[in-house]
């Protein structure tokens, strides 16, 4: 769907006013959005779907998948987690998964992000550099 510039700017107005030191809030959005669809002011409908973007790409930011050669026990965990938050001054939600392709290291995702120490990656860049 093809959204005007208008109702972007208007989406991105209405989702910082949703934030709370810097953290969406669910329950605002939820209420702003009841406020728009109620109000049905022009464009609403592209304004909708561009704030819909916007939180969808807020919590995918606050999503992170850890993948690691080899399971990680309870307190490696703890500390990738900890480390995330510190990273993103927030809660961020962990998935843990083992991948043994990547030889040794782990690979972590956050949204569009991703910090990749594996050793598989390490050898193909080796490889790549010769």
């Amino acid at each position: 769907m093809k959204v005007s510039r208008q109702a972007q700017r208007e989406a991105k107005q209405l989702f910082r006013s949703c934030q709370v030191k810097g953290r969406m809030d669910a329950d605002r959005v939820r209420q702003a959005v009841r406020l728009l669809v109620e109000k049905k002011p022009r464009g609403y409908v592209g304004i909708l779907h561009h704030i819909q973007r916007l939180v969808k790409l807020d919590e995918d930011s606050r999503t992170a998948r850890v993948e690691s050669a080899v399971a990680l026990d309870g307190a490696q965990q703890q500390s990738v987690r900890e480390s995330l938050e510190r990273m993103k001054s927030g809660e961020v939600r962990v998935e843990f998964a083992k991948n043994a392709d990547l030889i040794g290291g782990m690979r972590v995702k956050i949204g569009d992000d991703v910090f990749d120490g594996s050793v598989r990656t390490r050898l193909a860049g080796l490889r790549d550099s010769f």
